[in-house]
C-alpha cells in the first residue's frame, strides 16, 4: 500500500546552474558562500562562483569539451571544488568525483568506467593519476594540476602536467558567457556519482539537472520548515568536512546552501579536534554529519573544551543511527536546544528520500518520512505489504530518482521497476511503517543482503551494532554472519575505548542477556583497532566477511 508525501512542491524545468544562480538578488552577489575553515581570509562570494564557473566553463569549451563528456576531479575538498563542478555543467559536460584517497588502480577503473575526456587532479595525490591515467589510456593533455589557486604559478610545477589555469578563460570573456541550458532536464545527464562499492564494483549513478533540482527543492524546503520551527530568522554557518566527491555533500553545500544564504566553512579533510574548534571559532550553526562522528561526539571528553552554542541544527545520515547515542549527542546543549535528527537517502535517489519535520522535535529512531513529492511502499515477496509494523522492502518513486546506472543497463533493470507507468527505485532496505497515512515515519530495520539467516530466523546487524555501542567500553562496533560447520552465525568486531579491559567473553554474555537465543553472537567476538567505512561513514561490511571467513579456515586447520 503506496505512502504519499505531505508535500507537493512545484519543481522548475532548468538545468542545476540557472537553478543555482537565479537568486542573485536574495542572496546578494557579495554573500561569502564558500569560506576556507582554516584560512578564513580565502573565501568564494555568490558573484565570485558565478563568474568562476562561467569562466572553467568557457575554457573546457575551448579545450575541447564536447556536450555529455565527463570531466573527472580528483581532489580532496576546498573553496574553489564547487566551481569546476558547476563549470562543467554550464559546458554541457557530466561531472564525475573521486575520492583522493583512491589508489591509482581505483581511480584508473573511474576513468576508465566513466570513459572521462579529461581529469583535473590535486598535487598530493598527482603520482596516482597520471598512473591512473596512463592505464586508462587519457592523454596527459588532458590531464590539468589542481592546486586551489586561481593564478598560474611562477614556476611551472616539475611536471608535463599542465596547470589548471591554463583552460581559465578570462574574467572579461566569461562574463557573458552563455552556459548550456538543456532542451529536456529530466533526460540531461550533469552528474555521474559513483556507488559506494559496498556490495561489489562501484556503479555510476547517473543524475540528470532535472533530479539534482528536484532534490534541491526538496532541500530547500526542509531547511525553511527548520527556521519555522526556530521561530526567528538568524544568519546560517555550515561547516564542511564531509566529502565533496559524495552526492550528500555536492547536493547540500554546493547547490542548496548557497541559495539559501547560508555561508559554508570547507575543511580540506576531516579532523575531529579541527572540527570542534572550526565549531567554535566560525560560530557554525549547521551540523550535517554522519553515525561515526555523532558517536565521537556523544563520548570524547573533548567536546567540554569548546564553546558549540552555536549550533542550531544537527542532521545525521549515510548510515542507520543508534537512539542512545543520539540522546549522548544532544546532551552537548543544555535544555534541549539542538535535536539531532535523522536522514535517509541515497547516491540513486541524487540524496534525499526521507525529511525529518523539525516543527515535531525529533522523529528518532525513525528515518521521519516521506520527502516531498516522494511515494513509497514496501514489497515482500514480490507482494505489497498492507500492515503496519510489517517489515518488506523499501520501494520509492520520486522525481529525484536516477536516469540508471552508466552503461549497465543490467543493473539498472535489477534496481528500478516500472509498473503502470511509475518508476520505483528498489532501494534494498528493511523498512517498516507505523501507518499508511501521509507523514507515517518510516523505521530501517537493515540492509536486504546484510541480514543474517540463523536457523531460518532473519538477524539484523545493525540491531546487535546498535546495541553494543550502548556500552561505555565500546566506540564501534560490526556485525557479520560467518559460516560454522554449515551453519551462519553473527560475529561481532569491536573497538574498544581506550584504556578498556573488557573482554571477548564479558561482551558475549552481557548480548546473551538482552536478545533472542537466535540472535546471539554464537560467531564469536573479535576487537579491532578500527571498523572499516568509507568517507562517508558507510560500514564497508565486505571487509569484516572475508576477514571473518579467513579467521574461521585458520581455527578450523589449527583444530584439524
Amino acid at each position: 500500500m503506496p505512502i504519499t508525501s505531505r508535500w507537493s512542491i512545484p519543481l522548475p524545468q532548468v538545468s542545476l546552474p540557472t537553478w543555482v544562480f537565479q537568486s542573485a538578488q536574495e542572496v546578494g552577489l557579495n554573500h561569502k558562500v564558500f569560506i576556507d575553515a582554516d584560512k578564513p581570509e580565502r573565501f568564494l562570494t555568490y558573484s565570485g562562483y558565478l563568474l568562476l564557473s562561467k569562466r572553467i566553463a568557457l575554457g573546457l569549451e575551448r579545450a575541447g569539451l564536447k556536450h555529455g563528456d565527463r570531466v573527472l576531479l580528483f581532489s580532496g575538498n576546498d573553496v574553489l571544488y564547487p566551481a569546476i563542478v558547476l563549470g562543467v555543467m554550464m559546458a554541457g559536460g557530466v561531472f564525475t568525483g573521486a575520492s583522493p584517497a583512491f589508489t591509482s588502480r581505483e581511480l584508473a577503473y573511474q576513468l576508465q568506467d566513466s570513459a572521462a575526456s579529461f581529469l583535473i587532479t590535486a598535487p598530493g595525490v598527482l603520482d596516482a593519476a597520471i598512473e591512473a591515467a596512463a592505464q586508462a589510456g587519457v592523454p596527459k593533455s588532458r590531464v590539468y594540476l589542481y592546486d586551489g589557486s586561481t593564478d598560474y604559478p611562477s614556476t611551472r610545477p616539475p611536471t608535463e602536467i599542465k596547470h589548471w589555469t591554463s583552460i581559465l578563460a578570462t574574467a572579461d570573456e566569461a562574463e557573458n558567457f552563455q552556459w548550456y541550458e538543456p532542451s529536456d532536464p529530466r533526460q540531461a545527464t550533469c552528474a555521474l556519482n559513483y556507488s559506494s562499492g559496498t556490495t561489489g564494483k562501484p556503479k555510476g549513478v547517473e543524475i540528470t539537472h532535472f533530479a539534482y533540482v528536484a532534490n534541491g527543492e526538496t532541500g530547500i524546503y526542509q531547511q525553511r520548515l527548520h527556521f519555522e520551527a526556530y521561530g526567528e530568522p538568524y544568519q546560517g554557518r555550515a561547516l564542511c568536512f564531509a566529502p565533496l566527491c559524495h552526492a550528500a555533500a555536492q547536493t547540500t553545500y554546493m547547490a542548496n546552501y548557497p541559495k539559501l544564504a547560508i555561508s559554508t566553512y570547507i575543511m580540506g579533510s576531516f579532523n575531529f579536534v579541527k572540527m570542534l574548534e572550526h565549531i567554535q571559532n566560525h560560530k557554525i550553526t549547521e551540523l550535517f554529519t554522519a553515525p561515526p562522528i555523532v558517536a565521537a561526539m556523544a563520548t570524547s571528553p573533548l567536546c567540554a573544551k569548546y564553546n558549540l552554542d552555536s549550533v542550531k541544527s544537527a542532521i545525521s545520515g549515510t548510515a542507520p543511527l543508534d537512539l542512545e547515542l543520539a540522546k549522548r549527542f544532544n546532551k552537548l546543549w543544555p535544555n534541549g536546544k539542538v535535536t539531532l535528527r535523522q536522514g535517509w537517502g541515497m547516491t540513486e535517489l541524487t540524496c534525499v528520500g526521507s525529511i525529518d519535520d523539525p516543527r515535531q522535535g525529533s522523529g528518532l529512531p525513525s528515518i521521519g518520512e516521506a520527502a516531498p513529492n516522494v511515494v513509497l511502499k514496501l514489497m515482500n515477496e514480490g507482494k505489497e505489504v498492507t500492515e503496519p509494523r510489517q517489515r518488506g522492502e523499501l520501494w520509492v518513486s520520486t522525481p529525484t530518482i536516477m536516469k540508471g546506472y552508466w552503461r549497465n543497463p543490467k543493473a539498472t533493470e535489477e534496481t528500478l521497476a516500472r509498473q503502470d507507468g511509475v518508476t520505483w527505485l528498489k532501494t534494498g532496505d528493511i523498512a517498516e511503517v507505523e501507518s499508511f497515512e501521509p507523514g507515517a515515519k518510516i523505521y530501517i530495520v537493515d540492509r536486504m543482503k546484510e541480514l543474517i539467516k540463523v536457523k531460518g530466523f532473519q538477524v539484523a546487524p545493525a540491531e546487535l551494532e546498535n546495541l553494543l555501542r550502548t556500552r561505555e567500553d565500546v566506540v564501534d562496533a560490526g556485525v557479520v554472519g560467518v559460516v560454522i560447520d554449515g551453519a551462519e552465525w553473527p560475529r561481532a568486531y569491536v573497538v574498544k575505548s581506550a584504556g578498556s579491559k573488557v573482554t571477548e567473553q564479558e561482551i558475549e554474555k552481557w548480548i546473551d542477556e538482552r536478545v533472542a537465543k537466535y540472535k546471539r553472537l554464537a560467531g564469536g567476538v573479535a576487537f579491532i583497532d578500527a571498523i572499516p567505512r568509507l568517507q562517508s561513514g558507510k560500514m564497508v561490511r565486505r571487509v569484516l566477511k572475508e576477514r571473518a571467513k579467513n579467521e574461521v579456515k585458520q581455527l578450523k586447520a589449527k583444530l584439524a
